[in-house]
């Protein structure tokens, strides 16, 4: 079992900053997994919005390229999504999941095995 607990999502304005961060905890955890921040707004299905795997390689949704980095500090089993210019369109709850593979990151939700409770993000 795994358990993920995001924090720091809140309100901010167009061209502001965040950052969110996952605490992952659990027998079942292993650094190298890979893990993901998804986002969902209201009426829309549930995206992906960055991800790492193995060896720190990550990938992103091309509407984020520049704009978010994902990252983790192994040391505190801690994911991190930095937000950077953010724009009104990035409103929507983020969560934080995992997909117990080293190697592989899917792309579709349906695939991740656990997932935070979420955070929500409002660009104003």
């Amino acid at each position: 079992h795994v358990q993920l607990v995001e924090s720091g999502g809140g309100s901010v304005q167009a061209g502001g900053s965040l950052r969110l961060s996952c605490a992952a905890s659990g027998p079942a955890y292993r650094n190298d997994y890979c893990m993901a921040w998804f986002r969902q707004a209201p009426g829309k299905q549930r995206e992906r919005v960055a991800s790492i795997k193995r060896v720190g390689t990550t990938m992103y949704a091309d509407s984020e390229k520049g704009r978010f980095t994902i990252s983790k500090d192994s040391a505190k089993n801690t994911l991190y999504l930095q937000m950077d210019s953010l724009k009104p369109e990035d409103t929507a709850m983020y969560y934080c999941a995992l997909y117990d593979s080293f190697f592989v990151c899917p792309l579709d939700h349906q695939s991740y095995t656990y997932w935070g409770q979420g955070t929500q993000v409002t660009v104003s």
